[in-house]
């Protein structure tokens, strides 16, 4: 059982790199075109993580490494949810947004840096 929910969480962050590669592509489209301060900064952003998640999902079972990855996407969703939002919407997604996203991608690269350090079971 144990062994099918990590399989699972694998798939996701798989399919989450993905996505995010395909919207970072399609912002960086859409910055270049349509202009906007902040649609640039969140399609580097996506752009630069995705590959964060097809790694972890390909790993294999580490509690701490997809913890990790959690908080990146997280993360992601609301500083990048936030600057599509201004540029988009005109206003803020909500407030402190951005910096509680900004934390969470710091605590998610944080906890993958951990991960490092915990021996793999045999």
């Amino acid at each position: 059982m144990a062994e099918q929910s990590s399989v699972n969480s694998g798939r996701i962050l798989v399919l989450a790199g993905g996505l995010c590669g395909a919207a970072g592509v399609a912002l960086s489209a859409a910055a270049a075109h349509l202009g906007g301060a902040f649609v640039g900064t969140a399609a580097s952003f996506l752009i630069m993580h995705a590959p964060v998640f097809l790694a972890a999902g390909l790993l294999g079972p580490n509690r701490i490494l997809r913890t990790g990855s959690l908080f990146l996407l997280i993360g992601l969703l609301l500083f990048c949810g936030d600057l599509l939002a201004r540029d988009f919407l005109g206003s803020r997604l909500f407030p402190l947004s951005a910096p509680i996203g900004g934390t969470l991608l710091i605590a998610g690269w944080l906890a993958i840096a951990a991960s490092a350090l915990v021996r793999a079971r045999s």
